[in-house]
């Protein structure tokens, strides 16, 4: 392995005023991983302030420093055993360690589970233990601390460990060991304590290096979320280069590639590395990008996956443990943000499975709402689908966070993913992507040539409100202006490519729109902009329409005073005034898109 493989990274977790920062601090300082003459300068502090000294105050000193930029990584404390480096993950709150669990941005491999000699398992005990467990740390043990507040009692340390052991039973959990120690006297933390002669086990330094180094997921399925698309322009370069961080497996050049959930894929044509040589393959945990032998375009937020490797689920609809710490209780009744990799998709909480309170193990199937503290089997829906893994699979690509009022307020794991509305829509989408003959001309050349982006422009409403007079009207603007436009109207499709189907239309709706869809995308794929006008379309609706086309190529305009359906439109023009003037503002929305020039 290399150094940061052999690196173990470990979070520390434990009721509040339970000792986790005076634990470090001792273990920083038996260690002599504290700047030189730190503690030394701590402690005349204390004296100064007529203070007692603890060692909880060392990693206050650190953070100060680290507030001012001075000395250590701005998320973790390091300290050296004479085996390995240990890296200590800064988790000071629930909310801090399941942000940093769920993005991957600090993956712990072991963890040190505090409890207090003398107040004993709490019920944060038992919550950061379920945690622990769902999101998949197996490597655990548990520190009996202030062991000198009761004496080095033999028999309050037995109870501890048999009532947390039970717990622990119960979510699936066996620690690799109990320890007693004393984090303000050093017992047990560095040297076997001789207050403790009946304690026959490892020291907390001794039982850290037998903890295993978890292997990097090189041998799992390649999974990469798209974290952007780069194009270069300088000097005749017109790379595109796909860029993101390995989440598992490893990708070549050469290999076949395909992005979920659109379906698209390519083969790789180079490998770039930032300020490194030409690569030929990538792994796990690289921060990379690479390039296509045919341009396709695809978004942030997609996966890349091998096309000879297990592809992952794609689904709108989603089955999750979930674990609540928000300042609100999560309900039906309102929107949130769910991210899982680099994807972004709002969601709604469709449905409760059972709420468990993590302190006791209780279970409720029939609460309607989630409470702080609360773990949740539940049902997402999400206004899009998204490509994931399910727990167990691959971690890195089944935990997930919700996001509520700007701030993270929970997360967990995905346990499956469930058929939504537009399952079998989405399969057909990815068959015909896997079919298409991909011009030589891409995307952007086609935009460049004609000086707009190519665009789908639904423009909904009831009846008899002048949504065709509009139609034609902007078509005629934007056909003066030298655009390459076409306005459609439904009855062309419903008589045309719909016919042999036009007769008992109710029943055939969803086949309608995805026909409509699928001409739309032929449209856009030639670079035009694509006028439709619809009566009253529904957002189930519009969802059939963006599993075929992509979301960032469709406008939507609502016309007339009363919106009658649930859809989320990007523009509302409650008068027709005119065809001219309405027309006139569907135009300049298209300028504030960027989708046509606006001189000015």
């Amino acid at each position: 392995m290399n150094k940061e493989e052999q690196d173990l990274k470990l979070v520390i977790a434990g009721h509040v005023d339970h000792g986790k920062s005076t634990i470090i601090g001792r273990m920083l300082a038996d260690t002599d991983s504290l700047p030189e003459g730190k503690l030394e300068q701590v402690k005349e502090t204390c004296r100064k302030n007529s203070k007692p000294f603890e060692y909880a105050f060392l990693l206050d000193a650190l953070k100060d420093e680290q507030a001012q930029g001075i000395t250590i990584d701005s998320a973790r404390v390091f300290f050296q055993t004479d085996f390995r480096q240990y890296i200590i993950l800064d988790a000071p709150g629930h909310i801090e360690f399941l942000k940093n669990m769920v993005t991957g941005a600090s993956r712990a491999e072991a963890a040190l589970l505090v409890i207090d000699a003398e107040e004993g398992v709490q019920e944060n005990s038992r919550r950061h233990g379920y945690m622990l467990s769902m999101l998949g740390i197996k490597q655990i043990a548990v520190i009996v601390n202030k062991m000198d507040l009761v004496d080095y009692d033999e028999e309050r340390y037995n109870k501890i460990v048999d009532e947390y052991t039970d717990f622990l039973d119960q979510i699936g959990i066996e620690p690799m060991d109990f320890i007693p120690v004393s984090g303000m006297m050093g017992d047990n933390v560095a040297e076997l304590s001789d207050n403790m002669d009946w304690y026959k086990g490892k020291t907390v330094l001794k039982l850290l290096d037998k903890f295993e180094n978890e292997e990097l997921p090189h041998n799992k399925p390649f999974r990469m979320p798209v974290q952007d698309v780069y194009k270069f322009t300088k000097g005749g370069d017109k790379r595109r280069i796909v860029a993101g961080t390995v989440a598992s497996g490893e990708l070549n050049v050469g290999d076949e590639v395909v992005f979920y959930p659109s379906g698209k894929r390519s083969r790789v044509k180079t490998i770039e590395v930032f300020n490194e040589d030409k690569k030929h393959k990538i792994k796990v945990g690289k921060a990379a990008g690479f390039t296509l032998e045919e341009q396709i375009y695809i978004t942030r937020g997609e996966v890349a996956v091998r096309e000879d490797e297990i592809e992952p689920k794609s689904s709108a609809r989603i089955k999750a443990n979930l674990f609540w710490l928000g300042k609100e209780p999560l309900t039906k009744d309102k929107v949130y943000e769910l991210k899982l990799g680099t994807a972004r998709a709002k969601a709604r909480l469709e449905k409760i499975n059972r709420v468990i309170d993590a302190s006791n193990l209780a279970q409720d199937e029939e609460k309607e709402k989630i409470e702080r503290h609360d773990v949740a089997e539940v049902i997402f829906k999400l206004e899009k689908a998204i490509a994931f893994d399910r727990a167990g699979e691959i971690e890195e690509t089944s935990r997930f966070v919700i996001v509520d009022d700007f701030e993270i307020a929970g997360g967990g794991i995905v346990s499956d993913a469930l058929e939504d509305e537009q399952s079998w829509l989405r399969e057909k989408v990815i068959r015909r992507n896997y079919k298409w003959e991909q011009s030589i001309i891409s995307r952007e050349e086609r935009a460049e040539k004609y000086n707009q982006k190519s665009t789908l422009i639904l423009i909904t409403g009831e009846e008899d409100v002048g949504k065709k007079p509009t139609a034609k009207a902007l078509e005629k603007r934007l056909f003066d202006d030298g655009k390459i436009v076409y306005f459609m109207g439904i009855g062309n499709l419903l008589y045309g490519v719909d016919a042999d189907i036009k007769n008992g239309t109710d029943n055939h709706k969803e086949e309608h729109l995805r026909r409509l869809a699928e001409v739309s995308h032929l449209m856009l794929d030639a670079g035009a902009i694509l006028i439709v006008t619809a009566v009253e379309l529904t957002q189930s609706d519009l969802e059939i329409i963006k599993t075929t086309v992509n979301p960032q190529q469709i406008e939507t305009v609502w016309l007339g005073e009363n919106v009658t359906t649930d859809i989320d439109y990007d523009l509302h023009i409650p008068e027709f005034t005119s065809e001219k003037e309405v027309s006139a503002k569907i135009k300049a929305l298209l300028q504030d898109r960027g989708i046509i020039f606006r001189p000015w």
